[in-house]
């Protein structure tokens, strides 16, 4: 089991924001935000809902599980 996301496509629907924009816009680094996009971090919750506040999205719609044997969540 894998949590997955959608950032970077909220990124470019958001006039191709670069991730230190976002970085700044939710108080982290841009490194915090490429490791989070690749998988190689998983978001505290705390930082999950302020990307989600910051796009004006609920949380399933940019982090979602991936259970190796289907999707569960949202990839759109």
């Amino acid at each position: 089991m894998k949590l997955e996301n959608n950032l970077r496509k909220c990124r470019f629907e958001h006039d191709e924001m670069t991730q230190q924009e976002l970085a700044n816009a939710v108080g982290v680094t841009r490194l915090t935000i490429h490791s989070v996009e690749t998988g190689k971090f998983v978001p505290s919750t705390l930082l999950a809902l302020k990307i989600a506040r910051f796009f004006r999205k609920r949380v399933e719609e940019i982090f979602y599980i991936n259970d190796e044997e289907g999707v569960t969540g949202g990839k759109e």
